[in-house]
């Protein structure tokens, strides 16, 4: 279950790096996928 968790996020990562344009979008990308990551260890 863990792995398939992580390759969801580093997929979701992947695309959300893919889709800024700006280095503040990829802070905020990055910003967002920490949370993310965050919240489903906390699970």
């Amino acid at each position: 279950m863990k792995r398939i968790l992580s390759a969801v996020l580093a997929g979701a990562f992947l695309v959300s790096l893919a889709a800024c344009n700006t280095i503040a979008g990829a802070g905020k990308d990055i910003e967002k996928a920490g949370e993310t990551i965050q919240g489903a260890a906390k699970k």
